[in-house]
């Protein structure tokens, strides 16, 4: 009976041996066959719901163009667009998005065309637990974004944005600066830190009403806070847009560990919050957050309010993210273009003595009188190009753009950098050169072009406090020191590195006072 089991049991093995390769073709072959349907459907569905964009690269199927991107999203961009033109189409996984390049093109769709192009995608605000409350920066083209917008913008010059009191605040920033500069006594050092420090108390001024001492703990949390949130490599955001990308553990510790610094951002905001409420006095408002504070007082009972606590959180983690990080790079990238320049940093320098001597302090009034500087300022705004693509816009409805049929939702990449970096605006762009905003005369020529601010209804609202602060502490520690490579060193490199800004590789310098 045993021996029968047995040659029972080969037999079935001797089919099923038979059988399986037959089986796994048919199996494998099952999986091609889903793979190309999904694949032609991917393709049809995309041909049927973007016909009339303007044409692009060619992407893969499913994942688009993405495997094409960089972090230098920018410069890839700006090339494509010698082939596709200043209007072209990109495909992130299925989501077609419209790359905007040239000043002509982004001026006619940010500008002429506002009402069209001037809102944002639906994207979750990370660590909030209101995913309504988007700030300024995320908020949609809306009633609630108009609102917060004239609010801030009115608080902020209530506090001294664009008058002699800000003028105070950022000189004050400027000395402190230039004190512990002082103390490096000629030796090798990064600059990059110290600038951040200055700005953050610039931002902590206007919105708690003080400032920290640059070895402050507090203050290295919020920097450190902020420094994490700019380093988040970009394909440690995918799992935020697509959750199943959270498989990847690379990529699920990267996104956790951003979302953790959000939170812990977020946590500092609201303690700051919270001693403001235990002190607040609606007779004496102080700085921002006491205004937010009563803005809310104000409208208690009006179930349609939107000056909730976690709308004051984010427009407060947007000011500080934006007012730290892009200003300090860009006196950074100033730093460095002295360095790499000398005979433009001397003829700054001289123009410095000749209307402020050693030790007047400069005033934004001064900028009228120093033709040279602002020239020189606005060149290096320009080649920082520290914010490089704007955030993305998105449209309000179907239009009509330069013969293309954009359907509304659809996301607009913004390209920056292709407008500071345009050779037929700025002969020879990768070359540093002020004159280019100096007339025949010498006075200082603004240039329409220069959007390192974006431009349109989503203009940064940072904008004039940013420029105030480049002037006032550029003026005041070029008045003071002499910026120079370690002697013996390497010359610090001109190229940049791209992340969620333009900032400057790591490099050592010397601060030699000024006799």
């Amino acid at each position: 009976m045993q021996t029968e089991d047995t040659a029972a049991q080969k037999s079935v093995m001797s089919i099923m041996s038979a059988l399986l390769p037959a089986v796994s073709w048919l199996w494998n072959l099952q999986t091609l066959l889903v793979g190309v349907v999904v694949i032609i459907t991917a393709v049809l569905w995309r041909r049927s719901s973007t016909a009339g964009l303007p044409p692009g690269p060619r992407g893969l199927p499913l994942v688009g163009n993405l495997f094409s991107l960089s972090k230098a999203n920018a410069l890839v961009y700006q090339e494509w667009s010698k082939k596709y033109g200043d209007i072209f189409t990109i495909y992130a996984f299925s989501q077609p998005r419209v790359v905007l390049n040239g000043f002509s093109a982004i001026r006619e769709a940010l500008v002429t065309n506002a009402d069209v192009f001037s809102s944002r995608p639906s994207i979750p605000v990370l660590g909030s637990p209101d995913q309504s409350a988007k700030g300024l920066l995320f908020e949609p083209y809306t009633p609630r974004y108009k609102e917060h917008k004239k609010f801030t913008m009115s608080a902020l010059r209530d506090f001294g944005v664009g008058k002699k009191s800000m003028e105070g605040k950022i000189l004050e920033e400027a000395q402190a600066l230039s004190d512990v500069i002082s103390k490096k006594e000629n030796q090798a050092f990064c600059i990059s830190q110290l600038l951040k420090n200055a700005t953050c108390n610039v931002i902590c001024s206007l919105v708690f009403g003080s400032r920290y001492e640059y070895d402050d703990v507090k203050c290295q949390e919020l920097l450190q806070m902020i420094d994490e949130t700019f380093s988040i490599k970009r394909h440690h955001m995918l799992p935020f847009l697509f959750p199943a990308a959270g498989i990847i553990p690379s990529l699920k510790k990267g996104s956790e560990g951003f979302l953790n610094n959000q939170i812990k951002l977020r946590g500092h905001i609201r303690e700051e919050i919270a001693k403001h409420k235990e002190i607040f006095d609606p007779d004496d408002i102080r700085d921002f957050m006491d205004a937010f504070l009563l803005e809310a007082k104000k409208r208690e009972g009006d179930e349609n309010s939107t000056f909730a606590e976690e709308q004051h959180v984010e427009i407060i983690r947007q000011l500080f993210l934006a007012g730290t990080d892009t200003t300090a790079t860009t006196l950074h990238w100033a730093v460095l273009f002295m360095i790499l320049h000398p005979d433009i940093q001397q003829k700054v320098q001289q123009e410095i003595d000749s209307v402020l001597g050693p030790s007047q302090d400069p005033s934004m009034e001064h900028r009228s009188h120093m033709p040279y500087t602002e020239a020189t300022l606005s060149e290096i705004s320009r080649m920082a190009a520290t914010a490089p693509m704007a955030s993305r816009h998105f449209t309000t409805s179907d239009t009509f753009f330069r013969g293309y049929h954009i359907p509304k939702a659809t996301g607009v990449e913004v390209n920056i950098w292709s407008v500071l970096y345009d050779p037929q605006l700025w002969p020879e762009p990768y070359k540093f050169d002020p004159t280019r905003f100096l007339d025949d005369s010498g006075k200082f020529a603004r240039r329409e072009e220069m959007i390192v601010f974006s431009m349109g209804r989503r203009l940064c609202p940072g904008e004039r406090l940013s420029k105030a602060e480049l002037f006032l502490i550029f003026t005041s520690l070029l008045q003071r020191f002499t910026f120079k490579p370690p002697e013996g060193g390497p010359m610090p490199s001109a190229k940049g590195v791209f992340g969620l800004v333009h900032f400057p590789a790591p490099f050592q310098l010397v601060a030699e006072p000024r006799k």
